[in-house]
């Protein structure tokens, strides 16, 4: 959909982006504005937050900066809180703060402290952040839930363990957390994006780019803004029937 067929779609929208400083999180931010939301925008990188934050308000954006630590449970309470009060309540929660960490290490080289950094940041954290917001939405109405997952857990890419199991982990809690949150009108969906060019894949090798792009039914690289379309859609009216589903946003790479 273009910009122009979105531009009202989530008007009056009240959305919670975590992870928004930059990537994929800052180009969801910019599309949900864009379709006419205003955006609470939480992240731990303070610097490059506010530097998004200042560009999108200079193009009349409704969006606002916050602080969050995923792996700080305080953080995570107060940054809801501020978040919501600032947004005067909310209607959609983008879980899409992450860390990758394990990148390029086999099962055997990963370290206790490691994995467990990352379930802290993406397991834990996105269930701290889902339970804080949850009041909120339920006063919503019509209150919706995008976790981002991976397409790796789909596929079992190698060399990735730790981030992987997270990542499979927010498919599930996304299931259950769908059939606990239907009674209240809350919606909970997953996007599993394919290996995307942004700041967080820099580290990613050749090899494997070319695996993804040879394995493609769309044979080019993923850009951010593929994928915003999926999480558009799952916070709008459009998606109000449709809830504990995994959208694969990856090309064909992964059909799912």
């Amino acid at each position: 959909m273009s910009a122009a067929s979105t531009a009202t779609l989530l008007a009056g929208r009240r959305i919670l982006v975590t992870g928004a400083a930059r990537g994929l999180g800052l180009a969801f931010v910019d599309a949900i504005a864009a379709a006419g939301a205003k955006v609470a925008m939480a992240d731990i990188l303070q610097e490059e937050l506010a530097a998004s934050v200042a560009a999108l308000k200079q193009r009349g954006l409704q969006v606002e900066g916050f602080a969050l630590d995923l792996a700080d449970a305080a953080s995570v309470k107060a940054c809801a809180a501020a978040a919501t009060k600032w947004l005067g309540g909310l209607d959609g929660l983008v879980n899409n703060a992450a860390i990758t960490n394990s990148g390029g290490k086999s099962s055997e080289q990963l370290e206790v402290d490691m994995w467990d950094r990352v379930m802290d940041v993406n397991v834990r954290g996105t269930w701290l952040m889902t339970n804080a917001c949850l009041p909120s939405l339920r006063a919503s109405g019509r209150g919706a839930v995008v976790n981002l997952s991976s397409d790796t857990p789909l596929w079992g890419a190698p060399n990735l363990l730790a981030y992987v199991a997270s990542k499979s982990a927010v498919i599930g809690m996304t299931r259950s957390l769908a059939r606990e949150l239907g009674a209240d009108n809350i919606t909970v969906n997953a996007v599993a994006p394919g290996l995307t060019l942004v700041e967080a894949t820099q580290y990613v090798p050749q090899a494997r780019h070319q695996h993804y792009l040879d394995g493609r039914a769309i044979r080019r690289d993923q850009l951010p803004e593929d994928v915003c379309g999926a999480v558009v859609f799952a916070l709008s009216d459009m998606a109000r029937f449709f809830t504990g589903q995994v959208m694969a946003v990856n090309g064909g790479f992964v059909m799912h």
